[in-house]
């Protein structure tokens, strides 16, 4: 506890469980409305998330707030201490039963209701068991047992986990915990997987059935990002717009790590005067920087992308193919789900603007790192971007190099794309932004350039420019006339009068790229000029 003559300024976190004293937070077990009845009720379940959407600080809260009110034990602890063990079961369960002592060792947990002194010895694989057993035993009220971080467990080790819980909960079941919640990453079908089993059987007799007892912390609404911030209002007495509380949640669709790291960011990096307000621009300068910083949390789940079962989720949605067919794509979808890099819900698509801007510059970082063309040699004297030499200088880099790097890219669907991204993002730099819209069966990418700077008259600005990237792939007709249509479509929606549209033309009989490398004028259903470059 935090001594009382301490002045602590509270803060946005973004690292580890939140603690009332010291940071900006939510109700914690307003999150899992459910919990608490299904404790009550007694049912071994399970709480799931992706990474850093604030598990551990609810699970924490719930189970002081459990053992505050007199009527049970109740107590958080993590398993991540037992991945060392990996498949060596029994030592995996002394690790576990340390971590629960070490929990209940804790100034608030009442050392009548501790566990005994010494675990009771038992042969591997009912040393977990036999240890609950007896403390349910000895203590004077229901245990309930909070295992967090249980995606640490690995094979025969997650398995005898399992396999000790279930038997426990259809024992005695006065002689062992009266509620069990394994808290991870996962959903329940996905334990069985990953101790080795068939997900398929886990079976109605589980008490882990995911029918019945599973539940997915969900992200903030955009009403809890504005009370979440309104707490820094309330204490400093610095607003965030209304502007800026949408433009917020729509960068973040309520992520709640990355609400409090663009506010972290705004408040504690870039400083912003608490006698001025936060603006949008203020979020859009702070989401950048959080990009281009590849910040912790951004860092660990572009790690994923590498992964097989992540591109073929991925990569349909850059290239704006449909998924092909592949037995594993549910259960590839399910997990890039728990991710959390994609939506919890139809249609398949990024999570949120952040996700769907890191993805795309993480996979164009080898393009980025050859390109020797200087961003400051596009830029206008009033800081506009000549799009017109931008293109044309992406025309000549493709001709010398695009197809050396798009045959290279591991995710070869989307590839000419995440090429072009990457060079528009190298030249924008920071200076400027770049909005991307795809996503799976939409067979193109729109993107939106949007370049802040001073007109004539020295007022502040902004440059849009629109293009339409598509690909023009074996077995189907010249694109063009179908996406002049949806160029079309996408000026309307930004309230355009002009764009780009850029053909990739991927098939085998299609003729050497230096050749078909070309721009043309086109004029669009609705009679707009636009400019089409064929690579």
């Amino acid at each position: 506890m935090l001594s009382a003559s301490v002045c602590v300024v509270r803060y946005f976190n973004t690292a580890g469980p939140c603690i009332a004293e010291r940071h900006y937070m939510l109700p914690a077990q307003e999150r899992l409305p459910q919990a608490r009845e299904m404790v009550d009720e007694g049912h071994y379940f399970v709480v799931h998330a992706p990474r850093q959407t604030g598990k551990t600080t609810a699970l924490a809260a719930m189970a002081r707030d459990l053992t505050a009110s007199g009527q049970y034990a109740a107590l958080r602890f993590s398993c991540e201490s037992a991945e060392p063990a990996g498949e060596d079961y029994g030592r995996a369960e002394e690790l576990v039963l340390e971590a629960i002592r070490r929990s209940t060792e804790a100034a608030w947990f009442p050392d009548e209701l501790a566990p005994p002194a010494t675990w009771p010895g038992a042969v591997p694989g009912a040393r977990l068991a036999r240890g609950l057993t007896e403390w349910a035993r000895s203590c004077s009220r229901p245990l309930v047992l909070f295992f967090d971080e249980i995606d640490a467990l690995r094979g025969e080790s997650l398995r005898s986990v399992l396999r000790q819980l279930r038997d426990g909960f259809t024992g005695v079941r006065e002689e062992f915990p009266r509620s069990v919640v394994l808290c991870g990453l996962r959903d329940v079908r996905d334990y069985k997987a990953a101790s080795g089993g068939d997900p398929g059987r886990l079976g109605t007799s589980s008490p882990f059935n995911i029918k019945i007892a599973s539940l997915r912390m969900g992200d903030f609404t955009e009403a809890e990002v504005r009370e979440l911030y309104g707490q820094h209002t309330a204490e400093t007495g610095q607003q965030f717009t209304p502007d800026a509380v949408r433009r917020a949640f729509w960068c973040t669709q309520g992520q709640p790590w990355l609400v409090n790291a663009l506010a972290y960011e705004i408040t504690r990096r870039m400083r912003v005067p608490r006698s001025e307000p936060i603006t949008a621009e203020h979020v859009d300068e702070a989401k950048e920087r959080l990009i281009l910083a590849r910040a912790t949390h951004l860092d660990s789940l572009a790690a994923r992308l590498g992964e097989d079962r992540v591109r073929r989720v991925i990569e349909p949605l850059i290239a704006g193919e449909l998924p092909r067919e592949a037995s594993t794509y549910d259960d590839d979808l399910a997990y890039v789900r728990d991710l959390g890099l994609i939506a919890p819900d139809a249609p398949v698509r990024v999570a949120n603007p952040i996700y769907k801007e890191a993805i795309v510059r993480v996979l164009g970082t080898r393009t980025e790192s050859v390109i020797t063309a200087a961003p400051s040699s596009f830029r206008l004297p009033d800081g506009r971007i000549d799009v017109d030499k931008l293109l044309r200088s992406f025309a000549e880099f493709w001709r010398e190099n695009g197809e050396i790097l798009a045959t290279s890219s591991t995710y070869p669907e989307a590839a000419a794309q995440l090429v072009m991204m990457a060079y528009l993002h190298r030249i924008v730099n920071g200076a400027g932004f770049i909005d991307r819209e795809y996503g799976v069966g939409r067979r193109r990418v729109d993107l939106l350039i949007r370049q802040p700077y001073t007109a004539a008259d020295g007022s502040r600005a902004v440059q849009r420019a629109a293009l339409e990237l598509k690909v023009w792939r074996q077995g189907r007709p010249d694109p063009l006339g179908e996406r002049l249509a949806q160029l079309d479509d996408y000026l309307d929606r930004m309230e355009l009068s002009t764009g780009t549209l850029v053909v990739f033309d991927t098939r085998p009989q299609a003729a050497p790229v230096h050749e078909r490398t070309a721009f043309s004028p086109q004029t669009t259903p609705s009679g707009r000029t636009v400019t089409l470059l064929r690579a």
